[in-house]
């Protein structure tokens, strides 16, 4: 397969207002798969791609691993009464691939800070889902005032420990690194029902897989890695949980077959009041499981929270 870097260029010029770059839309992602617009924001040695969609109230959406095209059927749903932003990870999705030396977890935050300034986004929703919970969490403590909630998909902000650090330890080993570069195993199970596949025809899973090739393969598994080891990311977050966002309204939402390793509880420890939502017979990606239900609960969720009450 051609890597996705040669079959994506970035147009310099012209730039928005926010500094965006426009995004050639590469064959392999034709707007039936995609309906959106993306454009490039230049991070550092990366361009991000970014995802910038609908109007109202802000929702931005993190997701650290794979790429954006996991909210696709969310996006579709909320951005017809909501603001959503999303942007792929260095080295990931429609991104500039990057050294493996430079797909880290706290580059992946500084990309979100970085979104988050360029488009201005202010009194914004942080939805985030797996390794985006580290990534996007610490972000958006950079600039905590901007935030008025928190949506927790499948994902922790805590250091690792147990069986979740030896999962991580074996995902994210140079052995099974390089055989799924070779096999592409993970994204293949990434792609059928067991993953994001329950609602995808076989175009979308065919485009799904083009924007994960070996080198956003090794990126996966080198975030995968890094979240053992980041311990001042750990440190961020957990002052981030403890300070100013500890009074944040927050959702969780999980698939019923995958919690193992007790993320609902500990986010009850740390916020009381949380709304947790279960999607029946959901797995690891429950906004691909049931996306319609996943947006009503997020839509539901936020106009209970922010929605001044009707007037008497």
């Amino acid at each position: 397969m051609t890597l996705l870097l040669k079959e994506t260029s970035v147009v310099d010029s012209p730039r928005s207002a926010h500094g965006l770059g426009t995004l050639i839309r590469p064959a392999w992602l034709p707007a039936e798969d995609w309906p959106f617009e993306t454009r490039m924001l230049r991070v550092g040695d990366c361009d991000l791609a970014v995802t910038d969609v609908g109007r109202g109230p802000v929702l931005f959406f993190v997701h650290t691993g794979l790429w954006s095209f996991v909210w696709r059927d969310v996006l579709n749903r909320l951005s017809r009464e909501y603001r959503c932003v999303c942007f792929d990870g260095p080295g990931t999705g429609l991104s500039s691939r990057m050294p493996a030396s430079k797909i880290t977890l706290d580059a992946a935050a500084r990309a979100a800070a970085s979104v988050i300034r360029a488009l201005d986004l202010r009194e914004f929703t942080l939805v985030v889902h797996d390794l985006g919970g580290l990534a996007g969490i610490a972000g958006a403590s950079e600039t905590p005032e901007r935030v008025r909630g928190l949506a927790a998909i499948n994902t922790f902000a805590w250091p690792p420990a147990g069986m979740l650090s030896a999962a991580l330890a074996f995902f994210g080993s140079t052995p099974v690194r390089e055989v799924d570069a070779l096999t592409r195993l993970v994204p293949r199970i990434t792609a059928t029902t067991f993953g994001i596949g329950r609602d995808l025809d076989g175009n979308s899973r065919r485009a799904f897989l083009a924007g994960v090739d070996a080198a956003a393969i090794r990126a996966f598994h080198a975030y995968l890695r890094e979240a053992r080891h980041c311990h001042e990311l750990y440190e961020q977050l957990g002052r981030a949980l403890a300070g100013p966002f500890r009074r944040l309204p927050l959702l969780t939402i999980f698939g019923e077959r995958n919690d193992p390793f007790c993320f609902q509880a500990r986010w009850k420890e740390l916020f009381p009041d949380v709304q947790q939502v279960v999607i029946p017979r959901g797995n690891h990606f429950p906004m691909c499981d049931d996306p319609q239900f996943v947006a009503q609960t997020i839509s539901a969720w936020h106009r209970q929270q922010f929605l001044p009450p009707p007037a008497e």
